[in-house]
């Protein structure tokens, strides 16, 4: 396991991708973005991330569901949920498809630890 985890982030906001990558840039290798549910099931495949930041809402397909698909295929990739959503039901939905954490977007501080954290468990 390298120091520093290879991360893929999935936004459909571009300014958020934006923020996201120099948010992690000090500590993170940012290996690519994706802007669609299914770009990301792909991307996953091609990229091998350690860690994927996935948005909740993605166009093209339901963000539990690519969760759950994430975490079946490969069981060491580490999905970290970040989100405005603010649902202890989704909440709970996410973790039992697998994901590490779910961060809220209003928390961003939180994101790189959550990170840490998930990469930790690889």
């Amino acid at each position: 396991m390298s120091t520093r985890p290879r991360v893929l982030i999935a936004d459909d906001y571009p300014d958020m991708v934006k923020a996201v990558s120099r948010l992690l840039a000090l500590d993170c290798d940012v290996v690519g973005s994706v802007a669609d549910g299914g770009a990301v099931l792909e991307a996953a495949g091609r990229l091998q991330p350690d860690v994927i930041v996935l948005d909740v809402h993605l166009p093209n397909i339901n963000a539990l569901e690519a969760c759950r698909a994430i975490t079946r295929a490969h069981p060491n990739m580490k999905v970290v949920m970040f989100t405005a959503l603010d649902d202890p039901n989704a909440r709970q939905a996410f973790f039992e498809a697998g994901a590490s954490a779910f961060i809220s977007k209003l928390a961003s501080a939180d994101l790189l630890p959550a990170i840490q954290r998930a990469h930790a468990h690889t």
